[in-house]
């Protein structure tokens, strides 16, 4: 089993990727779906995500295979999208399944947690007033991310 990473600019259908995911599989018994929308906070009119296309993806893959090598019965999709994104819309997808709902639960969680400070994606926001600003670093994302790690994991 094992879980695939992509990058895109493009829009996603969350339920199409799920059904991918899934086939016509019937050793499958929980399915887990995460979809980041951007939000409009305090008037943002824009998020726009750079990368380093190569880095990026290998950086996703290196930590979609931490969590299939976490737990090896889930299988899984991770999509991030790239580019000038508005409120409202996707931003991410995580789709996680096994055979059991516990693993793909905290498979989700943890892909979501790591994507958020793993990740390579540099993100800039553009305000109704015309500014615009880098988004730094949330303590609370580390946080989060940190309490999965234990003896043998490496944070990238």
């Amino acid at each position: 089993m094992s879980i695939s990473a992509r990058l895109q600019a493009e829009p996603f259908e969350a339920a199409a990727e799920q059904a991918a995911l899934i086939g016509a599989r019937t050793d499958l018994g929980a399915a887990v779906s995460f979809t980041g929308l951007v939000r409009a906070d305090d008037g943002l009119v824009a998020l726009t995500l750079e990368h380093y296309p190569a880095m990026t993806l290998a950086q996703m893959q290196a930590i979609a295979d931490q969590a299939a090598a976490r737990w090896p019965g889930v299988v899984g999709t991770i999509i991030h999208r790239h580019g000038r994104l508005l409120p409202g819309e996707a931003i991410v997808l995580v789709v996680t399944a096994s055979p059991h709902r516990g693993d793909a639960f905290a498979a989700a969680q943890f892909l979501m947690d790591w994507l958020k400070t793993d990740a390579p994606f540099w993100k800039r926001e553009e305000w109704a007033d015309g500014t615009a600003r880098w988004v730094e670093a949330k303590g609370s994302d580390d946080d989060a991310a940190g309490r999965w790690v234990q003896p043998g994991t490496v944070r990238m």
